[in-house]
């Protein structure tokens, strides 16, 4: 049976039925542009049920408390499913350390350099429906959603047919770019064990996409971590107790991604996701050309981001004593790694509110779900970090803090993009390799030039979220789900409509 509430959407709870004729096949080369001449703020009145303007400091402070408890309602199960998923890979490296160096340096450059090089570009195009399923959801388009999810699956599932030669002949490719010849032959068979992983990525982003924008998050987390537990228990009896070593690895890491997808896409079929699953539709194979192209622009943000990390393992391996350096560099990565989550939790949070406001005809909710969250951001703190012992000391102090930008929730995957090659590949990586070889920092010197380039991007995406007009945001995100889904149930979407004719 259909659930329509929809109750973190500010303050309307009841989703709109949608007419017949609303859904239709035709999708154009291209979702709206970030910044079109024919849309002014004048020409869009917000939804009558957006929040009031803020006119003092205890209106602030109420609707500081209720959006608060509308994020972390979001935010806690993605935070936990975030570090639950991450403890995946991580818990085969630290079980891969006490099998050998060796295997401990092919499990983190396969996990960094080629699961890592995969995960980006599929994560990133599976990123494009956070824009169309977060506001479709909000302008009460549910039938599109399941539509969606499909055509994404179609899209990467190709894309992992042609990644997959990335993972057959990785053991060249890591040689090519200057890994040792032990690294890259390990790490060579362990990526071959892993192509199954790289198809469950495939299905699983799409998969994820399309609950966070639901808001059902709290069965992602509830999976993950007794699949999590599964991973733990098995892959300490595969490779320390049965002696399997990698490939106990790459069995156990395969299996506990699938079943990831296989739960998930079990509560969906189960009829819990009401009219945003309808069963699968050929319709999943029309008109996929625009999709590919929303789909790339929301690739080339993240992999930007993502590489950028996954360059410090290469960086790495060329520094006297590579094996040591690059397993340094990889603990270091892995307890970066559970801090991200907390901010990457964080962040398909506020992209679920700002696209579901959005999509809903509130723009100043958007705007100060944003300003919530940014300030959530600032009270976070990190915890101790023990000290490794059998690695140069330098380790412990190679920890920083980030947060990403809500770019994907508003649709801004090609400025961001933009974005991150300047502060990233221009500023950077040149700061991380002048301070990490021509001054001799080693790995704490790559690691700072780079951290500098985070820093600026951080400062470049506060400074355009602070001076966005919301209005026109709005007035696109409706826009958008005309050109990509059919018109939209909010009413407020027709008078701004027969406003602009």
């Amino acid at each position: 049976m259909a659930d329509n509430r929809q109750p973190l959407l500010s303050p309307r709870d009841e989703v709109l039925p949608p007419s017949q004729n609303q859904v239709h096949d035709h999708l154009e080369s291209l979702p709206a542009p970030a910044n079109p001449s024919f849309i002014s703020s004048s020409t869009f009145n917000p939804d009558s049920d957006d929040i009031p303007p803020i006119n003092g400091v205890r209106d602030f402070f109420r609707e500081f408390n209720r959006e608060s408890k509308k994020l972390w309602f979001l935010a806690g199960p993605a935070i936990f499913t975030s570090i639950c998923q991450y403890s995946l890979g991580a818990v085969t490296q630290i079980f891969a350390g006490h099998v050998g160096t060796i295997d401990l340096a092919a499990v983190s450059v396969e996990n960094s350099v080629i699961a890592g090089f995969s995960f980006g570009l599929l994560l990133g195009m599976g990123s494009a429906l956070e824009t169309l399923c977060g506001q479709a959801f909000g302008a009460g388009q549910l039938d599109m959603l399941g539509i969606y999810m499909q055509r994404s699956w179609v899209i990467l599932f190709g894309t992992g047919v042609v990644l997959s030669f990335f993972y057959i002949f990785a053991q060249q490719i890591l040689y090519g770019i200057g890994q040792t010849a032990d690294i890259s032959k390990a790490a060579g068979i362990f990526a071959i064990y892993m192509i199954p992983q790289l198809f469950a990525y495939a299905m699983n982003f799409p998969i994820t996409k399309f609950l966070q924008s639901q808001s059902k998050i709290m069965v992602m987390a509830v999976i993950a971590v007794v699949v999590l537990i599964f991973h733990t228990v098995f892959s300490w009896l595969l490779m320390l107790k049965l002696g399997w070593g990698l490939v106990g690895a790459a069995v156990v890491l395969n299996v506990s991604w699938w079943i990831i997808v296989f739960a998930q896409l079990g509560y969906i079929v189960s009829g819990t996701c009401g009219r945003a699953w309808t069963g699968f539709s050929w319709k999943a194979f029309q008109n996929l050309w625009g999709f590919i192209k929303l789909s790339l622009a929301s690739a080339v943000m993240l992999c930007l981001e993502v590489w950028y990390f996954m360059a410090l393992i290469l960086f790495a391996g060329y520094l006297k004593n590579a094996e040591v350096s690059v397993d340094g560099i990889s603990i270091c990565m892995n307890i970066l790694g559970w801090t991200v989550m907390v901010s990457l939790g964080m962040n398909a949070a506020i992209s679920v509110r700002v696209s579901n406001e959005l999509g809903g005809g509130h723009p100043r909710t958007a705007k100060f779900s944003l300003v919530v969250a940014v300030i959530t951001s600032f009270f976070r703190r990190g915890s101790p970090l023990p000290h490794p012992h059998h690695l140069p000391k330098t380790i412990s102090r190679l920890v920083f803090k980030r947060f990403g930008s809500p770019g994907a929730g508003a649709g801004w995957q090609a400025v961001v993009a933009y974005v991150n090659i300047a502060c990233y590949y221009i500023v950077g990586v040149p700061l991380g390799l002048l301070f990490g070889y021509y001054f001799d920092w080693g790995v704490e010197g790559i690691w700072s030039g780079m951290l500098i380039g985070t820093i600026i991007q951080t400062g470049v995406l506060f400074t355009m979220v602070y001076r966005t007009n919301w209005n026109k945001e709005a007035s696109i995100a409706e826009d958008r789900i005309r050109k990509w889904g059919g018109e939209s149930d909010n009413p407020q979407y027709k008078e701004n409509k027969v406003a602009t004719t």
